[in-house]
C-alpha cells in the first residue's frame, strides 16, 4: 500500500468509495455521500437586514 502522503486526490476518493461499498445507484451514492460530506450548519450572518 502506498504512503498516504503520496496518494493523489483521485486515489483517496476511489479508496473511500471502495470502503463505503458504493454502487451505480444514484440513491445509494447520495446516501453514502452524506456520510462523508457533512456540511456544518450555517453560522449567523453578521450582515443582518436593517
Amino acid at each position: 500500500m502506498a504512503d498516504v502522503k503520496s496518494k493523489t486526490q483521485r486515489e483517496k476518493f476511489e479508496e473511500a468509495a471502495r470502503d463505503l461499498e458504493t454502487d451505480d445507484s444514484e440513491e445509494a451514492f447520495d446516501a453514502k455521500l452524506k456520510k462523508i460530506a457533512k456540511t456544518p450548519p450555517p453560522k449567523d450572518d453578521k450582515r443582518k437586514p436593517s
